[in-house]
């Protein structure tokens, strides 16, 4: 009867969202796209000026995340 008995372990509390590796890589992963979109659009000057920017700062967003814990 005592392989019935099951051990309760003490879960870990939760992380921040903004500490989860999953749900900031995809928030870099659109950052990264929205700068692209932003590259290649032809209508407004001002998303082109800050398109580089914005992909730079995707970029180094994931590379940051990348190595966040699962």
């Amino acid at each position: 009867m005592t392989h019935l008995i099951e051990t309760l372990r003490p879960s870990r509390p939760k992380r921040p969202f903004f500490l989860r590796r999953g749900p900031m890589e995809n928030i870099a992963t659109t950052l990264i796209a929205i700068g692209f979109l932003m590259l290649f659009q032809p209508f407004l000057l001002v998303l082109y000026t800050y398109s580089l920017v914005t992909l730079l700062a995707g970029t180094a967003m994931f590379i940051i995340v990348s190595k966040f814990p699962e």
